[in-house]
């Protein structure tokens, strides 16, 4: 039988005091680096296009990022082990703290020089199968001067201001915190991930 990992503990018991938090031990600097190197690549080549929001996948002037999904059946080696390491830690907040997890979506975003996204939240309209945000930041010496936080609203009417430094992991309930990102000065790349529950009633 296979010992439980406890690697995340920090993380799962944060995330249940404050509902948000930030984990520095995801991936490797290589894998880090990797996704990157890839991310940037598809950007160069086109293949990342402008955002939607909403179920319907609405244009709008709120968000001026472009993005590429994931595809679960065609994953590259990068993507594959983001999506691994973010299945052991969807294992560990389920075991801490009973999210019933069931599978995430991800995608790459990459934002432009003074590119952002308005104050928002991210569970959608009528849809609360997205239970936990996650956003994990590929920016290779990154300098807070630069620039491109993600601006999390607390509860208490205060904000937390994180930046988007490689390697860093973002988690945040996601019914419970607006947020938005900051304009930056340089190209700024990251992973947007959401871990989801299963929707009742829903058509599978």
């Amino acid at each position: 039988m296979n010992t439980p990992s406890h690697e995340f503990d920090m993380a799962t018991n944060t995330l249940a005091t404050d509902g948000w938090c930030v984990v520095s031990n995801l991936l490797s600097l290589a894998q880090t680096q990797a996704l990157a190197t890839e991310c940037m690549a598809m950007h160069d080549a086109q293949l990342l296009t402008p955002a939607r929001v909403g179920a319907d996948r609405t244009a709008t002037r709120l968000r001026g990022d472009s993005t590429c999904w994931f595809l679960p059946e065609a994953l590259s080696e990068p993507q594959q082990a983001f999506a691994d390491r973010i299945d052991v830690l969807r294992i560990a907040l389920n075991r801490d703290l009973l999210l019933g997890l069931v599978d995430s979506e991800s995608h790459y975003a990459v934002y432009e020089p003074g590119a952002a996204y308005a104050r928002h939240l991210d569970r959608l309209r009528d849809n609360d199968a997205r239970v936990v945000s996650a956003v994990f930041y590929l920016n290779d010496a990154w300098q807070d001067a630069e620039g491109g936080a993600l601006r999390l609203y607390l509860t208490d009417q205060s904000h937390r201001d994180v930046y988007p430094r490689a390697g860093t992991l973002l988690l945040f309930l996601s019914s419970q915190f607006e947020h938005e990102v900051l304009p930056a000065t340089r190209d700024r790349m990251s992973i947007a991930c959401w871990m989801r529950q299963r929707v009742i009633g829903a058509i599978c």
